[in-house]
């Protein structure tokens, strides 16, 4: 989810909190109880600290490490230690603990429902799991928190059974997505006039609670881009992936190995300048105004030395400056 979701969640598990007995009747406690929620919920993504060092190592380690199984531990310890100290070890450390771990384990499952995914089954395995369920804004999701969030605020319902009924409709509401998304995408072959075998579909969530995104992948190598809206599937865009050798040559660059372990939708194209080649891989499951911003682009000579490299999200224009800069 987003850093303004996650905030919320983390405010809202605090609301959560007030059903506990411990945590309700001390008013120190609580506060810690809110400070390590909130902390909680975003510590998963302060891999965003990454991007001081480049945009691929960033994108090739964010919601990777971060998010696994031994993360959850040691965020939950590293936090509940940080406000134990803070609040000079005087809050029940089971307590404190038990609610840090729920905001840490909350924030990691959430974003296993969007298309971005996370590493969490490492060390398990690295392989990304993203189930395409979520969009990464959900406007149900976050003003359901904030309506919530609001009654406490203002005194207008007792916390004890505002925040349960909160997160008994978003289990409901995660449980309903997860059955559409199931549902339309075993119709997809049906609703599909040009569907052939061996051809497979990736459904993608909008901010709309019925509209999705569709990805179809061709057993040649060929991605339609399309949509389902108002009950009708369409194709918008059909991306053919090069086989020029300057393609394979790419694989080989830090930049593009990093952009290529993030994601199994990328395709690449090829453009000759007088000086070399531009590759360019986007990322197909993320096209916005007819264009794909989710890119990895190698610049090469006619020897395939390496000239410059950018990985990351950008618009055409955007991409064209950055380029140049790392060419001359």
């Amino acid at each position: 989810m987003d850093s303004g979701t996650h905030l919320v969640m983390g405010l809202g598990l605090a609301g959560l909190a007030s059903i506990d007995p411990v945590v309700a009747s001390d008013q120190t406690v609580y506060a810690a109880i809110l400070i390590g929620t909130v902390i909680g919920s975003e510590a998963p993504d302060f891999d965003g600290i990454l991007r001081i060092k480049s945009n691929a190592v960033y994108i090739r380690n964010h919601r990777g490490a971060s998010h696994s199984v031994p993360a959850i531990a040691i965020w939950t310890v590293l936090i509940t230690l940080l406000i134990q100290a803070l609040f000079g070890f005087r809050i029940p450390w089971l307590h404190l603990g038990g609610w840090v771990l729920l905001a840490v384990s909350v924030h990691v499952f959430t974003d296993l429902f969007n298309t971005y995914g996370t590493q969490a089954a490492r060390p398990f395995t690295e392989k990304w799991i993203s189930w395409n369920i979520i969009h990464i804004f959900d406007p149900f999701i976050f003003g359901a928190h904030v309506l919530a969030i609001l009654l406490w605020a203002l005194r207008l319902a007792d916390p004890r059974t505002v925040f349960p009924i909160l997160y008994a409709v978003l289990i409901v509401y995660y449980i309903w997505r997860t059955a559409a998304h199931r549902s339309l995408r075993r119709r997809l072959p049906v609703l599909d006039a040009d569907y052939r075998k061996g051809e497979s579909y990736i459904l993608i969530p909008t901010v709309s609670l019925y509209d999705w995104n569709v990805v179809k992948s061709q057993p040649d190598g060929t991605f339609l881009i399309g949509d389902y809206r108002r009950g009708k599937l369409r194709w918008v865009d059909r991306v053919r992936c090069s086989d020029h050798p300057a393609v394979e040559k790419s694989r080989s660059d830090a930049s593009i190995r990093a952009f290529l372990y993030f994601t199994s939708f990328a395709c690449a194209e090829v453009r000759e300048h007088t000086w070399g080649y531009e590759v360019r891989w986007s990322d197909v499951r993320y096209r916005h105004r007819k264009q794909y911003p989710f890119v990895g682009v190698l610049l090469m000579d006619k020897d395939y030395l390496t000239l410059g490299s950018y990985v990351g999200w950008l618009s055409d224009d955007r991409l064209q400056k950055r380029l140049r800069m790392n060419t001359y």
